[in-house]
């Protein structure tokens, strides 16, 4: 079934005034891992980047070991005008013992500095907040400030540094503050 365009199942999706957020399933993401679009598709230039087909991979993986983890799966960030795929914004799994979920995102080039990470990220917490979720963590490169950026925008605040990367996390009440 060709589900990465079928709107019947857009149940699942996440809607922001500029931008449609739709969970991938299965047949999407081997698509996306596999950069094979499907007849159709109306992907921008440089969609699915390396780290797209890497978080499609482990979706799968996930599928395959476990169970299907939606709604905490990947999403493709579609423009709603012209409903090209932009980019991929997801969730690294099911929630932790803590409550927590891990997300990542990531823009074609020519998408960037335009808010939609901002924008979609702000959608994306609001959904995980809605599921229950104690709070979200989310890490990005120690030079890479547009992301710094997009991740304090959205309400999440810095709360560690490492050798690599600079960490971020936001909590809704109820949430275990020590979970890391």
């Amino acid at each position: 079934m060709d589900d990465l365009y079928t709107d019947d199942l857009l149940s699942d999706h996440v809607e922001t005034p500029r931008l449609l957020l739709r969970p991938l399933g299965p047949a999407d993401a081997e698509r996306v891992r596999d950069n094979t679009p499907a007849e159709g598709a109306r992907w921008a230039p440089g969609y699915p980047s390396p780290g797209e087909r890497g978080a499609a991979g482990r979706f799968l993986d996930t599928c395959a070991t476990r169970e299907d983890p939606t709604p905490f799966c990947s999403y493709e960030i579609r423009r709603r005008e012209d409903g090209l795929v932009i980019g991929g914004m997801g969730f690294h799994g099911a929630p932790d013992a803590n409550g927590y979920v891990t997300i990542g995102y990531g823009l074609v080039p020519s998408a960037q500095g335009m808010g939609y990470a901002s924008e979609a990220l702000r959608a994306l917490l609001l959904f995980a907040r809605e599921q229950g979720v104690a709070g979200v963590h989310g890490d990005t490169g120690l030079d890479n400030l547009a992301s710094q950026h997009v991740m304090t925008a959205a309400g999440m605040r810095f709360v560690k540094e490492d050798a690599l990367l600079r960490h971020y996390r936001i909590d809704w009440e109820g949430a275990q503050a020590g979970a890391e």
